[in-house]
């Protein structure tokens, strides 16, 4: 008996923590398993918090030249031709005014922020701690921040953790931004309703799938809305509980091929 068709036409997997292992590699499982579904006739579509300055040398290295979502959905971002299809802006006022309530109500906050380009900077001020191996450009003026346009701000807090930091955030000012965690010490501003869905929903677009033939890869609270749109959502064993929580499936972790056992498993090799 041949193996039943691949059921979905689109693949949608998050980075970090989901595609990603550890060392910021692929492993050839889920290499294989990604190029045998895209070989059935499925899309792989690669959603990220990151902004396209800081995953186009991960695309570039995994040899990956279709559509991208970056920068929590900001971005829509053709990788074999290294050039944005669309981009979604913060309003710097608005962030501004949120930044300074938000600091009202729980204290100065560490910031840095994410340019808007295929070449944008991301900017850190004192005290923020940016993830290890990723570009970004010291400022000791933050007031730097403001004079470009802008996807994004990181905020980290002395005292709070992430998900206390979100949780005030989005109590003090979710009327005016929206607020992601997206990753161990990555706490996020966004414009108000922009997601890792709006972004997707662009990008299936163009490739004319629709939610219903999309299954979706990921492991943090950011990931909650791309599930969400989505016919099927699959936490891995690492991700946040509250992605779990709204989870269709939890597969084994990012370093155990998780994405790799549930392909397999629809492709009817495993």
């Amino acid at each position: 008996m041949s193996p039943a068709p691949f059921p979905y036409k689109l693949v949608a997997t998050d980075l970090d923590g989901t595609l990603l292992r550890g060392d910021d590699t692929v492993s050839e499982r889920t290499r294989e398993a990604l190029a045998a579904a895209t070989a059935a006739g499925a899309a792989h579509i690669i959603v990220t918090g990151r902004a396209v300055p800081w995953t186009r040398h991960v695309l570039d290295d995994l040899g990956y030249k279709g559509i991208a979502v970056c920068g929590q959905g900001a971005q829509v971002y053709d990788a074999g031709a290294h050039r944005l299809l669309t981009s979604v802006t913060l309003d710097r006022q608005l962030a501004g005014l949120a930044l300074s309530k938000l600091e009202a109500e729980v204290g100065p906050l560490a910031l840095a922020a994410s340019r808007d380009g295929v070449d944008g900077e991301v900017l850190f001020g004192p005290g923020y701690q940016v993830q290890e191996g990723l570009p970004a450009l010291y400022l000791e003026d933050t007031a730097a921040v403001w004079t470009a346009p802008l996807n994004k701000l990181y905020i980290q807090h002395p005292e709070l953790d992430d998900d206390q930091l979100v949780k005030v955030a989005r109590v003090t000012v979710g009327s005016l931004v929206d607020v992601v965690m997206a990753g161990p010490g990555i706490v996020e501003i966004l414009p108000l309703g922009l997601t890792k869905a709006t972004g997707l929903s662009l990008a299936a677009r163009r490739l004319g799938v629709k939610a219903a033939e999309t299954i979706a890869f990921g492991d943090m609270p950011n990931d909650i809305p791309m599930f969400g749109w989505a016919a099927r959502g699959v936490a891995m064993a690492n991700a946040h509980p509250e992605l779990k929580a709204v989870a269709d499936e939890v597969t084994t972790s990012n370093e155990e091929d998780g994405i790799a056992v549930v392909l397999e498993r629809l492709m009817g090799a495993a």
